[in-house]
């Protein structure tokens, strides 16, 4: 092999053995993964810090975390393939201190440690906030659909126990039907064969009535055998088993802000609770949140509101009276001093009655001209054309008004959430989350966040200037 370059020879003693600090270079992310976890108060957050009096030690939690901030940074999560990389990861071994915890000790840090391990996630946050990184107090809201470690066969709906019930009873008729035949000709071994899937088919039918009788006792009319707290989900695509990941990142710097995982399909129920911790975690008076029309909810921008929280979505239209040819209500005028509506032909909608609906306490208006009214059939094709208005519906418009003056803010939420979730979901793989119950799969997001903004900051400062930036 004359000609290139010469490695040294296995059996190659050396006289002054290298320092395990020789291998890891000054600028290797690992240097900073080992300088903001030493820094963290871990007796505050919830680890613990006291050694074993008795028995065996116990790992430090230090340690503990340290291996999974450094795996999941590098995209391997699994205990399993930590333990091997703690044997022969020279950047792990200077982490650790060459200390190499089975996966079971590793598996069992994760599980036992959620909530501190969240903690931990929130520190950093604190520390973006201590470089005054969020200074602009907006952020951008969205949500996805993550896979859960539960099949789509095992997850049951009412819609699919009915598919499935009705699929085993037309099979259980078939097979009836074919030992019909089978006695006439007198086969005794398809005759036996036909019974066993007889028997086996009537088994599952037993089974599938008792899993339904399971489904309809839960509040969503749902049960996941593998994962009990995954549920599914309408996707754009097919759907998903899975939860619903819910993220405020900052525009500026795509820095995750707050996060939430729950199994609600819908974001129909969650913009006043991510904006509020997004607000909280900012430590704003005010804060400006821009989403998309699936947040729209009266209740919510209501919340927000009285939390100083200043929202950007567009409204959701539910009327089908455009596609009749029929007025909409955005065709009618509110005229706040006179507490009347002003319809297209230009009469006066009086307010005349009040009810409660859903919890909602709603206005009604209309008005006696409707039965003369040139424009009736354009109008309504009832007696009169009635207006509702919800008591606080001042709300929403003013989020419509804020959105119109501001149209460029839909392109802003698109261009600033949907990419750390395609970030996440690319580091994560096809099989996303690796632990089951809500409360294990929030743990394991947290530290997909947390690395995340941890490769942020590194992007934004550089590693040194960011090393020395905590050390001040």
């Amino acid at each position: 092999m004359s000609g290139f370059i010469q490695g040294q020879a296995r059996t190659q003693s050396a006289l002054f053995p290298e320092y395990l600090d020789d291998f890891v270079t000054e600028d290797s992310a690992v240097r900073l993964i080992d300088l903001f976890i030493d820094e963290l108060p871990l007796s505050g957050l919830g680890f613990k810090t006291e050694p074993n009096r008795k028995g065996r030690p116990a790992y430090h939690p230090l340690v503990m975390l340290k291996i999974y901030v450094y795996g999941y940074f590098n995209r391997v999560p699994s205990s399993r393939r930590l333990e091997r990389e703690a044997q022969r990861n020279i950047e792990l071994m200077w982490l650790t201190g060459r200390l190499a915890p089975d996966f079971k000790t590793i598996a069992d840090f994760r599980k036992d440690n959620g909530e501190a391990i969240r903690l931990v996630c929130r520190e950093f946050v604190m520390l973006c906030k201590k470089f005054d990184l969020f200074a602009d107090a907006f952020v951008a809201i969205d949500g996805s659909k993550f896979k859960a470690v539960n099949n789509r066969d095992r997850n049951f709906t009412r819609a699919k126990m009915k598919r499935r019930l009705a699929d085993v009873d037309a099979s259980i008729d078939r097979y009836m039907d074919e030992l019909a035949e089978v006695d006439q000709q007198e086969s005794a071994d398809k005759t036996e064969r036909l019974v066993d899937r007889i028997d086996a088919l009537k088994a599952e039918m037993a089974r599938l009535k008792t899993l339904e009788s399971k489904m309809l006792e839960t509040p969503d009319k749902q049960v996941s055998l593998t994962d009990p707290d995954a549920r599914s989900m309408k996707t754009r695509g097919t759907g998903v088993v899975g939860y619903n990941v819910q993220a405020a990142v900052d525009p500026k710097h795509h820095l995750i802000v707050a996060h939430d995982v729950n199994n609600v399909g819908s974001d129909r129920s969650q913009l006043s609770t991510i904006a509020k911790q997004a607000k909280e975690a900012m430590g704003v008076e005010t804060l400006e949140v821009v989403a998309d029309r699936g947040y729209y909810n009266g209740d919510e921008l209501l919340a927000c509101e009285e939390d100083g929280i200043v929202t950007y979505l567009p409204k959701v239209n539910t009327s089908n009276n455009k596609s009749k040819g029929l007025f909409d209500k955005s065709d009618f005028i509110y005229r706040s001093d006179d507490n009347e509506y002003q319809c297209p032909a230009g009469e006066r909608m009086t307010c005349r009655s009040t009810v409660e609906e859903r919890g909602k306490t709603l206005y009604y208006y209309y008005t006696a001209a409707c039965r003369e009214c040139a424009l009736k059939s354009k109008c309504t094709p009832a007696k009169n054309r009635k207006i509702t208005r919800w008591v606080h519906e001042d709300v929403m418009e003013r989020v419509e008004a804020r959105l119109a003056r501001n149209p460029d803010m839909m392109t802003i939420r698109r261009s600033t959430v949907e990419h750390p979730f395609g970030t996440l979901k690319a580091w994560m793989g096809s099989t996303h989350f690796l632990t089951k119950t809500l409360d294990r799969v929030s743990t394991e997001m947290s530290l997909h966040v947390l690395t995340y903004n941890l490769k942020r900051m590194m992007n934004i400062f550089g590693i040194r200037p960011l090393i020395e930036a905590i050390q001040a």
